[in-house]
């Protein structure tokens, strides 16, 4: 299949990626746009939910659609914290206080394996966020819909009063070893989730 860049997505406002969310203060519902079209992402679709309480975040993805055309790792036996989680299918988000610089990149594998780091800036002074030793996920497959939930401990590096910008991407690896990037929207001429003009959720 010809590749072609999903141009028609422009690189979207606040505003209007918050059209139709329910209650910003606490909930948002979200949908993620591809990159490119690909061949092997026809017929999948990736939305979901973000929920922020006093001490957690709560998010859930889901992925629906022709599963046999992405490799989703199995779950392994001992969960653990790795690296380089985005070269295979992974969920993601970002999340970064109002007004700062500094933000939080959160990896997520349907294997169970995970990864936090910190950022100073954009892509600047990245570290593991050690603060965090555990996320434990809950998943649930089955033929054309896959799920993953998480209870992000938020409250280790955020105030409760603070307000948070979110970016929420996966990237899906299919069966024809190619990788499809989602986003919220798509604002390089790359793909790129650490772009803040796509923090584009606010809670």
């Amino acid at each position: 299949m010809h590749r072609k860049s999903s141009k028609g997505l422009k690189c979207l406002s606040r505003k209007s990626i918050e059209l139709g969310m329910e209650d910003l203060k606490s909930t948002a519902h979200f949908v993620l746009h591809p990159f490119q079209e690909e061949h092997f992402i026809n017929h999948l679709h990736i939305h979901g939910t973000l929920a922020r309480s006093a001490t957690a975040l709560h998010v859930l993805y889901e992925l629906r659609g022709s599963l046999d055309s992405v490799r989703l790792p199995p779950p392994t036996a001992a969960p653990t914290r790795r690296d380089g989680l985005w070269q295979a299918t992974c969920f993601e988000f970002f999340v970064a206080p109002t007004g700062s610089l500094q933000y939080w990149e959160i990896n997520l594998s349907p294997s169970g394996d995970w990864n936090v780091y910190a950022f100073s800036e954009y892509r600047q002074g990245m570290r593991e966020e050690t603060s965090i030793t555990a996320l434990p996920l809950i998943q649930h497959r089955q033929l054309n819909s896959y799920q993953l939930t998480l209870d992000f401990p938020l409250a280790h590096l955020i105030a409760p009063d603070q307000s948070i910008g979110i970016a929420v991407s996966a990237v899906l690896l299919g069966n024809n070893g190619q990788r499809s990037f989602f986003a919220l929207t798509h604002c390089s001429s790359q793909p790129d989730f650490h772009q803040r003009k796509s923090f584009l959720m606010r809670l």
